[in-house]
């Protein structure tokens, strides 16, 4: 009897922390909750309701999705079949049904194995990207007319990528236990909504934000999985492997890492290794399409390109966009070894995702959507959220009506060359000022929204509160100065209730 547990203790050790009101710390979120009658008061009843958080951010993912396909109702009506300019100026081009026939779904040829008419002789998506058009392509309607197949190919993947919406949305909001309202960030995303619908993009987010939710959960392997398959169907999700390799060097966590490698490739084998032994030239046209592309949309190299008599070519421009970002990683793994505080794994996740937009040759305006899950748990600031949010919808509205410019002739309809630089500098400055932010939050963890509630890393997993074995510069030396001064237990950072745990 003497070993079991007093009422008391066993209350203790089944309490869970309450959770973070966006509400009470944030005033943006508190001003924007006058919409709904204001914020929750300290007597409302909190779990007692059918509409839990996760549910309730679904929901509204789905209706902003479904908002998304409202704003694109003048394509499907007939701006993607009539008229070049037409879709431009309504702001609500997709690739997606010109894709239908274009990659020889229409045709029934398999992606990869079946060589294409035309300049693109084969499918240069990645192969989990290409069974999923291929899957919508089985669903779509093969009668009538090749307009009326296409319009149903887009209501298809659609469909298909509102689930994907909702995952990401499912994921994010259970990914930080304590603030499960930070979700609406990405729920109620703008650029989101009005660029879901443009490609296949959403499946490699969901997969990515899947993978992080495993990872925030200690599940190592299913990380690895996951991030394999994301790997699979885009290629950006294996940065995050970087930061992930710099925080478990810096926490000494070399096993846990090693699994997630090794469930990365697997998985990424396993969907490959088929094609690449079968078809080994479709399989590669991702990669060679990616190699040789030139300059396109949406990069300062753009800008520097029609801006210059004699622009650099498309191999110089490769060399140096790597170069550029092998920089900004060597930054990032030298930020995460030198920190005052070990940095949270999503806010290196989103500098490193946010690092290739920014030096990347091309910036399609659905890459948005990488980074919307990324900030939404990196920096979970609705000013800032909102503010970047707005460079994007700018830069959504800038591209295509610089589209319908250089399509319309002599009309001249839309924004000229000048015009659309502004609009690539406003996603750019964006993009910046958000990194700039996380940045600050890294080194002065006191600003940093999830800590100043009292967590470590809640998207961390087993770096949840682990201590540091490999820290570089005054944080190491400042560590080591505070073992000699002190001799009581150590301080556990971040953890709820815990000495450190106030910022």
């Amino acid at each position: 009897m003497c070993g079991m547990p007093s009422a008391e203790s066993t209350r203790a050790s089944v309490h869970e922390p309450e959770p973070v009101r966006p509400t009470k710390e944030d005033e943006v979120a508190a001003a924007g909750s006058e919409l709904i009658g204001g914020p929750l008061g300290r007597r409302a009843l909190l779990g007692s309701s059918w509409w839990t958080p996760v549910r309730v951010i679904a929901l509204v993912a789905i209706g902003m999705f479904a908002l998304g396909l409202v704003q694109k109702a003048p394509c499907y009506n007939g701006a993607w079949f009539f008229g070049a300019s037409s879709q431009y100026t309504h702001a609500c081009y997709s690739d997606i049904p010109h894709l239908y026939q274009g990659r020889g779904f229409a045709d029934g040829l398999v992606p990869y194995f079946d060589r294409l008419p035309g300049d693109m002789q084969y499918l240069e998506y990645p192969v989990l990207t290409g069974v999923f058009m291929e899957v919508a392509s089985w669903l779509t309607p093969g009668s009538g007319t090749i307009q009326h197949q296409e319009q149903w190919y887009w209501m298809v993947n659609a469909g298909m990528l509102m689930v994907c919406a909702s995952v990401i949305a499912v994921c994010v909001t259970r990914t930080h236990a304590r603030r499960p309202w930070d979700g609406l960030l990405v729920a109620l995303a703008p650029a989101a909504a009005l660029t879901a619908t443009i490609n296949w993009d959403l499946l490699a987010v969901a997969l990515t934000a899947a993978a992080m939710l495993m990872w925030s959960r200690g599940r190592s392997l299913a990380f690895g999985v996951l991030l394999g398959l994301a790997t699979a169907a885009k290629l950006y999700p294996f940065l995050l492997l970087g930061p992930l390799l710099v925080l478990c060097w810096r926490a000494g966590k070399w096993r846990e890492f090693a699994k997630a490698l090794g469930g990365g490739i697997v998985a990424w084998v396993v969907v490959n290794g088929p094609v690449m032994l079968f078809a080994f030239e479709g399989w590669s046209k991702f990669y060679t399409f990616s190699q040789e592309r030139g300059v396109d949309f949406g990069s300062f190299w753009l800008i520097m390109a029609q801006n210059s008599d004699n622009p650099l070519g498309t191999e110089t421009v490769n060399t140096l966009a790597t170069l550029l970002m092998l920089v900004c990683c060597a930054g990032v793994a030298a930020l995460a070894l030198t920190a005052p505080r070990r940095p949270r794994f999503a806010q290196l996740a989103f500098l490193i995702v946010a690092a290739f937009i920014l030096t990347n040759k091309v910036y399609s305006p659905q890459y948005v959507l990488w980074l919307v899950p990324l900030a939404a748990l990196a920096r979970p600031k609705w000013r800032d959220y909102l503010i970047w949010q707005a460079c994007e919808v700018a830069y959504f509205l800038g591209i295509w009506m610089y589209l319908a410019y250089t399509t319309s002739g002599d009309a001249h309809k839309g924004l000229p060359t000048d015009g659309y630089h502004w609009a690539i500098g406003m996603h750019l400055l964006g993009t910046l000022y958000l990194c700039v932010m996380v940045v600050r939050d890294i080194l002065m963890p006191e600003r940093d929204p999830v800590r100043r509630s009292g967590d470590d890393d809640p998207s961390g997993g087993v770096l949840d509160g682990a201590e540091d074995v490999f820290v570089l510069g005054p944080a190491a030396r400042s560590r080591q100065q505070d073992a000699v001064r002190f001799d009581g237990p150590p301080v556990e950072w971040g953890k709820q209730g815990a000495s450190g745990g106030s910022l």
